[in-house]
Formats: C-alpha cells, structure tokens, sequence
C-alpha cells in the first residue's frame, strides 16, 4: 500500500541535527510522510574539507532529494534550515515547495556575525555551559564537535560579510512562505523577520509566544499546529 501522507522535509539548523526534531515529529507523522537529513558535518555525518557555507548546504539538501525523488518537497526549516530552504527557492526555482520558516536569521553584518561568533568558543562553552558541550559532542559523534563550531563560526563571518539573502533576493522567492520568530527569541529579532516577511512575494508571518530560540525549548504540539495548519490548508 502506498503512503498517500504529503511530504515534509524538515531541516535542521547550525550546530544542529536531524535528531532534534524527535519530538516534533511525533507531532506530525500522521499528517505526514516526514524526511530528515543532516547537513554536511552535523549529526555524525564526516566533516567536508571546503567551508561551512549557505550555497554548500543548499547544494547537499538539492542533492540528497534528486537522489530520492523528492524535488518540490514542502520544507520545515529551523534557524539556519530555513535559510539554506529560501536560499534554494531563490536559486534553484521548483527545488522545495512551500516553506515554513522558524527562528531563521535573516539580517547579517559584522557587528552581527562577530557577536554569534564570539558565543562559539569551545573553552568558554565548556566551562560555562558544560552540558551544552556534552550535547554538542555527542550530537555531533563521531565528529568533532570543536571542528563544527570552528566552521560554523566561520560561515558566520562569511555571512557578515555577504549576506546570502538580501531583500532582493527574497523578492524573488516564488514560493508560499510562513515565515516564523518567536517572541522571546534573543538571537532573531521580529523586527527583521517583519521585515524578510514583507519582502516576501507570497509570505504569512506568525509570532509564537513564550518562545525562546533553542528548538528544544519550543512546544512541540504548538508549533505541530501551526506546521499542520499551514501546509495542509
């Protein structure tokens, strides 16, 4: 018997992995025929020789969904997955589908870039937030979860310097787009995912409320609501 449930891709973001979203998907497997990969370098997967970079990632996702035909899938994308999805829609037209965005960072610059870069140091982050280091390390085994900051960090500094999606770019989105924050988010703003949203051709916007950045502190059967409602009306 075939599975007649839609198709839904859902992309993780920097220092992340699909294993993430554990609970979210629990939310939506019946709603949905669900697809997880992790980026190059993350999740275990080895890491590549060339720079982290938006266009790198955007390639691998293109990739991986050639080679299971699943071009024009519809694509949940947290922080950084959300980025690398509108970042195909721009360049790769009929690559993805629709698009729901959470929590993605869409205003880069230096002063930016040098901030997020400054809270990727491993010595700090061990002795700061030692349980944080033991996630990461084990998120990211048998990888070296230093080495995944080292080029996260530098992808960042790339991203202050040209910011992969413009405001020109996004006006060329042809894709519906739910572009979403949360209200307690302190790395993204609303101000600039007001501002993605409006430069959007075919966007909607939703502000989740009493959420912070981190996925694992986002309801889960909140956002499945939301995931639910907007890919399958």
């Amino acid at each position: 018997m075939g599975n007649d449930r839609q198709p839904l891709l859902l992309l993780h973001g920097a220092l992340g992995a699909a294993s993430q979203f554990d609970g979210l998907a629990g939310e939506l497997a019946a709603h949905f025929d669900l697809h997880t990969l992790n980026l190059p370098g993350h999740g275990g997967e080895p890491i590549p020789q060339e720079p982290f970079s938006i266009p790198g990632f955007a390639g691998a996702v293109g990739s991986w969904l050639s080679a299971r035909g699943l071009e024009g899938i519809d694509v949940f994308g947290y922080s950084m997955g959300g980025y690398v999805a509108l970042h195909m829609a721009r360049h790769a037209p009929g690559s993805v589908g629709r698009i729901f965005t959470l929590a993605t960072k869409f205003a880069w610059d230096a002063q930016t870039s040098a901030r997020e870069t400054a809270m990727l140091d491993p010595v700090k982050i061990e002795a700061k937030v030692p349980a944080f280091a033991e996630q990461l390390r084990a998120r990211h085994a048998p990888g070296d979860w230093k080495d995944v900051l080292a080029k996260t960090s530098e992808m960042m500094t790339n991203l202050g310097e040209r910011n992969e999606l413009t405001g020109d770019d996004l006006r060329q989105v042809g894709t519906e787009v739910m572009v979403g924050v949360g209200d307690r988010d302190q790395m993204v703003t609303i101000e600039e995912t007001l501002a993605a949203y409006r430069a959007l051709p075919a966007a909607r916007l939703i502000v989740l409320p009493g959420t912070p950045h981190p996925l694992e502190r986002v309801s889960p059967q909140r956002l499945g609501r939301e995931i639910v409602g907007f890919f399958m009306s």
